[in-house]
């Protein structure tokens, strides 16, 4: 297994947690660039095309794989600290994360400085998460990894509840079907896009699983091991894919062309992660894991830059693309009294690209990180201040 011996960090997870994270700010680009991006949703099968439908689909590997990533994470810190000072920190961690979601993150997505809702996205799930994890990172692994296959298993069977208890604040909390806001005051409400439920289980499969990935660990049968269960996962995904029954809210159909029928049988649902989006997206990241263990060129040196400060990339990246926004707000023709579009700000809803001009911002975004990152990430390096454990 390739590290670093500077700070003894594990190349793979690097590696894979950049890609995904540069996945990311492709979905995040296509928000606020597209020109349909607020109109049509891109998975929608009657409005969509192949192109957008793959620009959305593609990133969705990116929360699972990086709540995932984050639960090997916990392990592998937590192997330098005693339990109680694991489970100080998650605690901690997790609950530092949730109040950057409400704050820092969300003014980023919005500008609107009177905060008329708070998004209770990646960010809030990797932290609730965390607080979780904390409750119960004293058991013994395998029963933190039994508790992770059991939610990501089953939690679909929340899916059958009676409508009227899915409406509510506390269901949406923990198995949120999607966007779902709830007003709080007259002029401030909560939308859960992200359930914490089943976003934890997924934190526990890393975190049960990390102890493969330890120093110590044959990395012939770690190779092995990630194989093996990623091919499984996708064979697993195939056959309930199939027979449509339990797993996932969006049967599959076979429709009226073969290319429309290959995306109906992708279009597996996200809010809340059903198990087959959970198997198709993380099978995957296994194998990926598996090859760049052996896989070093100057692309995953790139990569391994972005996936070092994970966090830092993610705040970034946010305030960037929506500054970004501004001149083109204005070059397009909008004026002051167009800025407010509750609860996004210099975003009206038929502004921006066609999908080149959003790719184009993206690799735009993606070189003005680089460098940024890449200073970032030496700095981490060279100073051992304990306050960067929470960046």
């Amino acid at each position: 297994m390739k590290t670093e011996n500077t700070n003894d960090r594990i190349l793979s997870i690097d590696v894979l947690r950049g890609l995904v994270i540069v996945l990311m700010a492709l979905d995040h680009v296509r928000d606020y660039f597209h020109n349909d991006a607020f109109i049509h949703d891109p998975m929608d099968l009657n409005t969509t095309t192949p192109v957008l439908y793959f620009t959305r689909w593609i990133t969705h590997f990116c929360a699972p794989i990086f709540i995932f990533l984050a639960g090997i994470s916990a392990y592998l810190s937590g192997s330098k600290k005693s339990p109680q000072e694991l489970q100080l920190f998650l605690l901690k961690r997790g609950a530092w994360l949730i109040l950057i979601e409400l704050t820092v993150v969300n003014f980023g997505w919005m500008f609107n400085p009177f905060f008329s809702a708070s998004i209770l996205q990646v960010i809030w799930a990797i932290g609730a998460s965390m607080v979780l994890l904390a409750l119960v990172v004293r058991l013994a692994q395998k029963l933190v990894l039994a508790l992770g296959i059991t939610i990501i298993g089953l939690h679909n069977v929340l899916d059958y509840l009676p409508a009227s208890f899915q409406e509510s604040f506390l269901y949406n909390i923990f198995h949120t079907s999607g966007f779902k806001g709830f007003q709080v005051t007259e002029n401030y409400s909560i939308v859960t896009v992200y359930g914490v439920l089943p976003w934890f289980g997924i934190m526990c499969l890393g975190f049960g699983l990390a102890f493969i990935f330890k120093r110590n660990y044959d990395s012939t049968q770690r190779r092995k091991i990630l194989l093996l269960s990623g091919f499984g996962m996708l064979l697993l995904f195939v056959v309930l894919r199939l027979i449509n029954g339990y797993g996932d809210p969006n049967p599959f159909a076979v429709q009226s062309d073969t290319t429309t029928t290959i995306l109906s049988f992708l279009d597996v649902s996200k809010y809340p992660p059903s198990l087959m989006y959970s198997l198709l997206m993380l099978g995957p990241a296994f194998l990926f894991l598996a090859w760049f263990e052996t896989t070093q060129n100057i692309i995953t040196n790139k990569l391994k830059v972005f996936g070092s400060v994970p966090f830092f990339f993610y705040i970034v990246h946010i305030y960037l693309i929506h500054l970004l926004v501004v001149p083109l707000f204005f070059a397009q023709g909008y004026t002051l009294v167009d800025i407010i579009q509750r609860p996004f700000w210099f975003r009206p809803d038929l502004m921006g690209f066609n999908l080149y001009g959003v790719y184009a911002v993206w690799i735009l975004v993606v070189v003005i990180l680089y460098p940024l990152c890449k200073r970032y990430y030496s700095y981490k390096l060279n100073n051992k201040r304990w306050w960067l454990s929470y960046l």
